[in-house]
């Protein structure tokens, strides 16, 4: 009977333990000795490179990070990685598969019921893409066109919503990804990619004829760019926080910054030529986690 009782408590503890540690990233990391990345396929601030490597602007964001974390813990640290889409990004996150989404995700009102968001790391504008010759200029000239954009994101919402866009009729066709989309756009079954400037940006300085494309319009929606961990775990949420304040402060993110979109990139050597807009600079410079809805309040 004792040695019933004695496994039962065991368990109980043990059960104790890993409830504790579901909402104690930190604890948890440090007990398995690993960290588990979220990382895309073809987002512009994340991507893979094949056979399991990825990079990105987030991506060496999230390895620094990992470098903090590592010497607040007095351990090194495995990473794994685990391929999210923009449908299932915030699920991994929510149930514990994934730690740290280093992809591109709009930190927004709706989503911070589910997940919580470190402070802004980039301030995305979302943009029109279309072929040069398309004779495509704003959103008016989408009427009667196929406007393609990726499942699981709110770009076209957006587009819809915006009040330039009012009386115009369009056709929408999803990618399963963002190059997905883009090939939508490339081979012509659709007229427009509506998506971040910094994914039509990347999508058109890899593609086979990056002169064929461009970017056109008005600027549809201010959205900060964050990366994403789990909800109600304020230890973890500080140290993430603190390393990218870090970051800011001893120029690493605009070391980051000038490595992906103003410098050729390797292995193609390819320049996105993105400059740093004001709203990135002040959200640096103010660091906070407020939501796409405070920029919106502020137009």
């Amino acid at each position: 009977m004792k040695k019933q009782v004695l496994a039962l408590t065991i368990a109980v503890m043990a059960a104790g333990g890993a409830f504790a540690q579901a909402n104690d990233t930190l604890a948890k990391i440090k007990a398995s000795g690993s960290i588990t990345e979220g990382v895309r396929e073809s987002s512009g601030l994340s991507y893979t490179l094949g056979n399991g490597q990825y990079t990105g602007f987030h991506y060496d964001i999230c390895a620094n990070i990992i470098k903090d974390l590592e010497k607040s813990l007095g351990k090194k640290l495995e990473t794994k990685y685990q391929p999210v889409t923009s449908q299932n990004r915030v699920p991994l996150v929510q149930n514990g598969t994934v730690d740290l989404e280093c992809g591109s995700t709009t930190n927004n009102a709706t989503r911070a019921k589910d997940v919580s968001f470190a402070v802004t790391t980039y301030v995305e504008e979302i943009r029109i893409a279309v072929k040069a010759n398309s004779g495509i200029t704003s959103i008016k000239d989408l009427n009667g066109k196929t406007v393609a954009t990726t499942t699981g994101t709110t770009s076209v919402q957006t587009l819809r919503k915006n009040e330039r866009a009012g009386g115009i009729d369009f056709k929408e066709v999803f990618g399963k990804d963002h190059a997905d989309s883009f090939l939508l756009l490339e081979s012509g079954r659709a007229d427009a990619f509506v998506m971040d400037g910094s994914i039509l940006a990347s999508n058109i300085a890899k593609s086979k004829a990056p002169n064929d494309f461009k970017i056109v319009g008005e600027v549809l929606s201010v959205e900060p760019i964050a990366i994403m961990i789990r909800k109600d775990d304020p230890a973890f949420k500080k140290a993430v926080d603190d390393s990218i304040k870090a970051q800011i402060k001893n120029g690493d993110l605009a070391k980051l910054w000038d490595k992906w979109f103003l410098q050729p990139i390797p292995p193609s050597n390819v320049k996105i030529g993105l400059a740093l807009s004001d709203a990135t600079k002040d959200a640096w410079a103010n660091p906070n986690d407020k939501p796409m809805e405070d920029y919106a309040a502020k137009k």
